[in-house]
């Protein structure tokens, strides 16, 4: 398994060494010693989540505030996604940056996003089911959001804007110099 930063560094990329031969594969898609070693902290994921998507369905940007923040573990089954991470710890120096991946049932790469950092994606095959674990259960008070389409992020979500397909909810969001964002300019753990 090789974990590396990404171009936001807290955020990692980690693609899982497969095996493979005539009677198909076999990979280890989650190792938690080796991710709390390069993390630095213990992890304790205790949701995992499917989400399924359509061409063209933009999910996002989502995240919780504090107490209730999470860390995730995205990774795609089936099909492939554009993965959109945004950094909204304030005094950060990527404080409002943003980084996209293609993440697929193919190339298996998956990515890690600490708390203190809202995610999105955006279905690029004709179906796709992305997993994730958080380590915090889902809370509704601690939703927080931010504009898919906010002209400051500026985000290509390689779909065109005739084909987009959002949720009433993710198409009211805040834009981000008007959405919560965390305080602390470093990624938050109990």
């Amino acid at each position: 398994m090789i974990i590396t930063p990404c171009a936001l560094p807290e955020v990692l990329m980690i693609q899982p060494k497969k095996l493979e031969d005539e009677r198909g594969w076999f990979m280890e898609s989650f190792r938690k010693d080796l991710l709390e070693d390069v993390v630095g902290h213990a992890l304790d994921f205790c949701q995992d989540n499917l989400a399924q998507s359509s061409y063209g369905v933009i999910r996002g940007l989502h995240y919780q505030m504090p107490p209730q923040a999470q860390s995730k573990l995205v990774s795609v089954t089936q099909g492939n996604v554009l993965d959109v991470v945004v950094d909204i710890r304030k005094g950060s120096p990527h404080f409002g940056k943003h980084m996209a991946v293609e993440l697929s049932s193919e190339n298996q790469k998956q990515l890690f996003i600490p708390r203190g950092f809202a995610h999105g994606y955006a279905c690029l095959s004709e179906t796709a089911l992305l997993a994730y674990k958080v380590d915090s259960h889902y809370n509704k008070a601690a939703e927080a959001s931010i504009a898919f389409d906010d002209p400051q992020l500026n985000i290509d979500w390689q779909i065109p804007v005739e084909k987009q397909i959002l949720s009433s909810k993710d198409c009211e969001h805040p834009a981000f110099e008007a959405a919560q964002c965390f305080e602390d300019n470093t990624a938050l753990y109990d």
